[in-house]
């Protein structure tokens, strides 16, 4: 077990927080200040045991100068402000003289926000690649460390898992920690009937946690573009959709070795360009897309037998569209699986980040699901049982 909030003493310490800013940023507006809401309790908390804050997150990546200027965390600083009602300074940098006082000076209640982390990665690296350094510079800023940023806690970062090996106390904020909880229990004590579905566009980026996924769930539905990889194993025709065909010998295994468990599509819809057009269909006698076309979306009898499975379901794990969701021409497919999740009161129901949200968002259906995390890679890394190197970087409960 690792240490929560609840476990630490904050009376007079300044805390390191980590959060997961990387909110949209369009027209110098934020699109969604849904990562900056899940990371307020925590932050409340921390204030309200009259300690101070120095809060460190990332915001995109950074591969040039010019990215610097679209990137900055200012906007967010300002966001932040206007949420908690309270003055938010932020630091321009990510270290130096200004940082150091900004610290130094910090007293019970304030907080800091510092420049975008991975603006030190742009000659070498430093953040990404876990620079130890930078680890022990930012350490060096305050008394205790709060991993609250789990989208980004998959990842070996110098502001994930570097701080916590230089600072006398870590722990998990509370969406950290909820997080943990809550994807535990789709892999631990769960009721049957369990059904996944697990969308994306390619099987070679899910390998693993479909692997995890066909050796517990009960029914795996597979959507979205590694679905065609899968039909063209079983010999249909699938146009010009994306598929892998390295992919072919592995999915070819899966369907044998997991044929009771595994849910295609029985019919799709289908357009001859990547574009917003309306839709053909095929059906379930007939599944074969034709040369020249491809397919975006899974079709209404896809829908209805989904319906069915997911009815029945008392625990449901969903990542990944069923098609190419932004088109509205071929969205019935994602919001058809999130309104017949929405629709079975009686299954526990997480959601893996990503584009799945979005639907679900779109038709405000956010307080139907038992849970939705904010990190839709760290949430699949987590569930195939891989390193969380934040998580991990944090103290164990004594």
């Amino acid at each position: 077990m690792k240490k929560t909030l609840m476990d630490i003493k904050l009376c007079n310490k300044k805390v390191i927080l980590r959060v997961d800013f990387n909110v949209p940023i369009a027209n110098d507006m934020i699109m969604d200040t849904k990562r900056i809401d899940a990371a307020i309790p925590t932050i409340k908390y921390i204030l309200e045991k009259n300690a101070s804050l120095i809060i460190l997150s990332h915001l995109g990546r950074i591969k040039t100068e010019e990215d610097k200027k679209t990137k900055s965390l200012a906007i967010v600083a300002k966001k932040l402000s206007e949420i908690l009602n309270k003055e938010v300074k932020f630091i321009p940098f990510t270290r130096g003289e200004a940082v150091e006082q900004a610290a130094a000076n910090l007293k019970p209640g304030e907080i800091i926000l510092l420049e975008n982390t991975r603006f030190e990665d742009l000659n070498n690296k430093a953040e990404s690649g876990n620079d130890d350094e930078l680890a022990k510079y930012w350490a060096s800023l305050g008394d205790v460390f709060v991993n609250d940023a789990f989208g980004a806690s998959h990842r070996a970062h110098a502001s994930v898992a570097g701080i916590p090996k230089y600072t006398a106390e870590s722990a998990l904020g509370f969406l950290m920690n909820n997080e943990v909880e809550h994807l535990e229990k789709i892999l631990d004590g769960f009721k049957r009937p369990f059904v996944a579905i697990i969308g994306g566009a390619k099987v070679s980026d899910k390998i693993k946690v479909l692997e995890k996924l066909f050796h517990v769930a009960d029914k795996v539905l597979v959507v979205g573009g590694m679905a065609y990889t899968f039909q063209k194993a079983l010999g249909h025709q699938i146009g010009t959709s994306i598929y892998e065909e390295d992919r072919i010998p592995m999915a070819k295994q899966y369907l044998e070795e997991f044929k009771d468990k595994i849910v295609l599509p029985i019919d799709n819809a289908y357009t001859d360009e990547f574009a917003d057009k309306t839709p053909l269909f095929t059906n379930k006698n007939n599944i074969d897309i034709p040369e020249g076309y491809m397919g975006l979306d899974i079709g209404p009898q896809s829908i209805e037998l989904f319906n069915d499975i997911i009815a029945s379901a008392k625990t449901i794990f969903w990542n990944g569209p069923a098609g190419v969701s932004e088109f509205k021409n071929f969205e019935a497919g994602t919001k058809g699986i999130a309104i017949a999740i929405a629709n079975n009161k009686d299954a526990y129901s997480v959601v893996g980040g990503g584009d799945s949200v979005t639907a679900i968002n779109k038709l405000g259906y956010q307080s139907k699901f038992s849970f939705i995390s904010t990190g839709g890679g760290a949430s699949i890394e987590f569930i195939q049982g891989n390193s969380m190197p934040g998580f991990e970087a944090i103290q164990d409960k004594e």
